[in-house]
């Protein structure tokens, strides 16, 4: 059987026999597209090279891309693991031309690859071509159809209309029509019964696309119009882990060597046997796909989050962790315990992650134990739903199941599995209408509809960036445009050349001015677009032609300058102090402030903050020049002991910023102090954890650390004087502070015996109602704490009764309902509390036996009370 390893050898080895470059995969977390959060698609990173915005490296390239299809328009996790053939993650195989080979040398060499060098028995395959739209304006493309059949029988040439055969990277952007090649694996016996051609695009697990050929030679225009790109290319894409599916002789992707490493350790991990049932065999399908998604994002620098892509990271692994609890028996962390063989499996075309292996499995565990935890709060709050809810229907309310999805991350499709397990069912309607609700309001927020870009002049190539010589600069608007959002209109224009900085790496980008005579346009962001600089400005100019004055805010470019270089001092800094497994996370670096996340386990000691701060601190005041390198080969870069960061992808040459050779040297496109005693001071504001093994340090230089040293000790003097300047202020406040907790412990003693006092008071208030003693009443307690310990004085005393207190604090109020355990069949106290907390603005709960509640409605507490003796009767 041939190895998918080999078969990926193949594939690139056969186009670098055809002139093609082999290039690396970008990463699978997007940086500058802000129209992709991951690398869904291998076009991903020429998208530039196909719009003629820069040339590209070569014109023939091939290379196998990571991709990651959760999110947009391309999206298959739901599907994931219950077919056999949809991925998160997966490779793409691919080759392309720029305006160098068309229809004729694609068509011919997927053919040869296939059929002559990985000898796919003709019979089984299947072509598509494009078939023509009518709204687009295109015909049948007869071309490819020509091409094909040199190679194969005309019955086996099938069309397919724009949903299948016209590729569009999204409403906007390069396009074109595409030719797909499927194959059938089915045997001999179902291919009687049904020939193949009728289930070609039919979803059929045996009957599949392997390799998309597009042939991409338009953009589409946000008019819904198509405009010709600068040239005919070529954008080919084949599934890696289907290809090896047909090698390998196999009926299921996860029965190829791809999976079968996880699905092993799988087995022998849980005690269950893939093959045996079906629920489990999807549990492990999900899992041994997930791993792997997950970990490629983690070592391409996307943590999981809340946020944006960090989220749907978490989702798909929190995915894999719910198939583990519910089907698997996983009641402890255990999808981490994969990472070594993830990435033992792809050590020969992604060696990078082998250094990664620690940090990702502790990432992984501690987002693992966090949802396990979830789950079991989530199943709690399900049981007690179903306990106090005595729906006739038994349905599961909607907006309670969106509820635990929204605020605990419980995944609605569990939320169904527990309510059938109970007989019950969930109001999926209800759940999806708010769902809806919470779209909509992200997309009123969020939502970009982007316009086309107006050309003013032509450019060749991309834009130059001169800043980091200059901050100002004559230029010209190349193109411009307007797009709109629901918080109204956003202009942007390309330049030329330019001096502002685009956000990148961390640093955010430059503000300034355009001008043109008496017309001075603001600048108000920079920003990049795969490698486009895009300035976000004001508003457009009646006459964008002619030459404009571009102006940096110089002031504010020099305090961003300083916190960017204090990052590099601080890396260095760190990696001395705590050891060399200490790595860029992420970072932030803006006028005021900066930040730094690195990878570390620990907080750190006190002592270690002072280290490190007085190491920066000396780097400073040692004036060291800068040395900075442009465009070197990154091998020298490299062999200098240049420090790369995950997840960024550099080209062949790159730029490398050196303070002292024995101390700081890293690979960075950022701005940088001449000399570090520009810096003048770095002041640490604070040191916390921002993710499972991430330290996070916020920090000031400069003017602003200055300011805030000196705040500082004018806050110390001001309080001195308050304690009328002690020789020891330490002391005198340790001593202070002593007496306030004697004082505060005395007033909780004479409290307790207030409310102590309270008790005999109140036990002659108690009612009889239907032969159950009730006892409610509003009092005044000094704290929420100890009306608590009142109900819980009170029901003891009573033996058998329900106690239903209210107080007020301040602007607030509080509820409490306690119930004796005889009773708690005839009464929750989770069910009053939620009744009568209406009384006072507020809700609660809690469990059958005692529940809280508060609000803001202090005056309602009578009425609160009053409702609580009405349902007693």
């Amino acid at each position: 059987m041939i190895k998918s390893s080999q078969i990926r050898r193949t594939f690139l080895d056969y186009f670098k026999s055809k002139g093609h470059e082999i290039v690396p995969s970008s990463p699978i977390v997007v940086k500058d597209d802000p129209t992709l959060l991951f690398t869904n698609a291998g076009m991903n990173q020429f998208k530039d090279n196909f719009l003629g915005i820069k040339p590209p490296k070569a014109p023939r390239l091939a290379d196998t891309q990571k991709c990651l299809r959760v999110s947009g328009k391309h999206n298959d996790l739901e599907v994931v693991g219950r077919d056999t053939y949809h991925h998160t993650m997966f490779e793409m195989l691919g080759n392309w031309s720029f305006g160098n080979y068309y229809k004729k040398e694609a068509i011919e060499w997927a053919w040869d690859l296939l059929v002559n060098e990985y000898k796919i028995d003709p019979g089984k395959i299947y072509v598509t071509i494009f078939g023509g739209d009518e709204e687009l304006g295109l015909g049948v493309d007869e071309e490819a159809r020509t091409e094909w059949k040199k190679w194969i029988a005309e019955d086996r040439i099938l069309e397919f209309d724009r949903k299948d055969n016209f590729w569009e990277m999204g409403d906007v952007g390069p396009c074109g029509p595409c030719s797909e090649i499927h194959v059938d694996i089915r045997t001999e016996e179902e291919k009687a019964q049904q020939p193949g051609h009728e289930l070609v695009n039919m979803d059929h697990p045996q009957v599949i696309e392997i390799w998309n050929l597009v042939f991409m030679e338009f953009n589409h225009q946000s008019d819904g119009s198509l405009v010709g790109l600068p040239s005919k290319n070529v954008d080919t894409g084949m599934g890696f882990e289907r290809l090896a599916m047909v090698l390998q002789d196999k009926s299921s992707n996860y029965d190829t060597d791809v999976f079968s490493p996880y699905i092993q350790f799988l087995e022998k991990t849980t005690g269950h046997t893939y093959g045996n049932k079906e629920e489990t065999d999807i549990a492990i399908r999900v899992i041994s796909d997930h791993v792997r998604a997950v970990g490629f994002a983690i070592a391409d620098g996307q943590l999981p989050s809340s946020n944006a892509a960090g989220y749907v990271i978490r989702r798909i692994l929190r995915r894999a962790s719910r198939y583990g609890f519910t089907f698997l028996g996983q009641t402890a962390p255990f999808i981490y315990k994969l990472v070594p063989v993830w990435a033992e499996a792809y050590r020969d075309i992604f060696p990078e992650i082998l250094s990664q292996v620690d940090f990702i499995q502790t990432t992984i565990h501690q987002e693992e134990t966090s949802f396990l935890r979830t789950l079991a709060r989530g199943t709690q709050l399900f049981d007690d739903y179903v306990r106090e809810h005595k729906a006739a229907d038994k349905t599961v309310d909607g907006a309670f199941a969106f509820k635990l999805f929204d605020t605990y991350g419980f995944p609605v499709d569990l939320t169904e599995l527990m309510a059938e397990e109970k007989g019950w069912t969930v109001d999926l309607a209800g759940f999806d209408a708010k769902m809806e609700e919470q779209r909509n309001r992200s997309r009123g927020a969020s939502e970009v509809k982007a316009g086309d870009w107006v050309e003013v002049m032509a450019m060749d190539g991309l834009p130059v960036f001169t800043g980091y010589d200059t901050t100002e600069g004559s230029t010209h608007i190349a193109r411009h445009r307007t797009s709109s959002t629901a918080k109204g209109q956003i202009y942007q224009v390309v330049l030329d050349q330019t001096p502002f900085y685009a956000e990148s790496g961390g640093q955010i980008g430059d503000t300034g001015t355009l001008t043109k005579g008496d017309t001075v346009i603001k600048v108000l962001d920079t920003r990049k677009e795969n490698d486009l600089i895009v300035h976000f400005v004001d508003r457009l100019p009646e006459d964008a032609s002619g030459e404009w004055l571009a102006e940096v805010d110089a002031e504010r470019r020099r305090r961003i300058r300083a916190n960017h270089s204090a990052t590099h001092l601080l890396h260095a800094a760190l990696r001395q102090v705590l050891g060399d497994h200490v790595e860029q996370r992420g970072s932030y670096v803006g006028a005021e402030s900066l930040r730094f996340d690195f990878s570390h386990p620990a907080k750190m000691t006190a002592a270690e903050i002072a280290e490190v701060e007085t190491i920066v601190n000396t780097k400073i005041s040692a004036g060291i020049p800068l040395k900075e390198h442009r465009n070197i080969p990154i091998a020298d870069a490299k062999s200098m002991g240049a420090m790369a960061l995950f997840g960024e992808k550099y080209g062949e040459t790159v730029r490398v910023i050196v303070f002292d050779q024995e101390y700081s040297i890293e690979l960075c496109g950022g701005i940088h102090v001449p000399n570090t005693s520009e810096i003048r001071l770095f002041k640490l504001t604070s040191e916390s954890s921002s993710a499972a093994g991430i330290r996070r340090i916020e920090a000031t230089t400069s003017d602003q650390a200055l300011d805030l040293l000196n705040g500082q000790v004018q806050v110390l003097d001001e309080i001195s004087a308050l304690l009328k300047n002690p020789k020891d202020p330490r002391k005198a406040v340790q001593d202070l502070m002593e007496k306030h907790k004697q004082l505060e412990k005395e007033l909780a003693q004479l409290q307790s015996k207030m409310v102590g006092g309270m008790k005999e008071e109140l036990l002659g208030k108690a009612e009889t109602i239907n032969g159950v003693q009730l006892l409610a009443s509003v009092v005044e307690v000094p704290n929420p704490g100890e009306l608590k310990n009142l109900a819980f004085e009170l029901l003891k005393a009573l033996k058998s009764g329900v106690v239903v207190l209210g107080a007020g604090f301040g602007e607030k109020a509080n509820l409490n309902v306690a119930v004796s355990k005889d009773l708690t069949g005839q009464f929750n106290a989770g069910q009053i509390i939620r009744t009568i907390a209406k009384e006072i603005q507020g809700g609660g709960g809690g469990q059958p036996h005692f529940a809280q509640a508060g609000g803001k409605n202090p005056a309602g507490l009578p009425a609160a009370i009053a409702k609580a003796k009405e349902l007693m009767g």
